[in-house]
């Protein structure tokens, strides 16, 4: 596959992969998202109410 290289160790075992940015950046930012996301599953939410509330508190955004 171009664009994507691994990187061995003295006994040729994958330790690191190389990903050429400009081929697959955008692919790599979905999986990486997806691997956020899920990391996050178990949090709990905040609600759009509150989250509004401490942005306009904060002066980032106005009523």
């Amino acid at each position: 596959m171009t664009g994507i290289q691994f990187v061995t160790d003295e006994r040729g075992r994958k330790v690191a992969v190389q990903i050429d940015l400009k081929k697959y950046g955008a692919v790599l930012e979905d999986f990486w998202d997806g691997l956020v996301s899920e990391s996050r599953r178990h949090e709990r939410g905040v609600p759009l109410e509150k989250v509004k509330a401490d942005l306009v508190r904060r002066g980032r955004i106005r009523e």
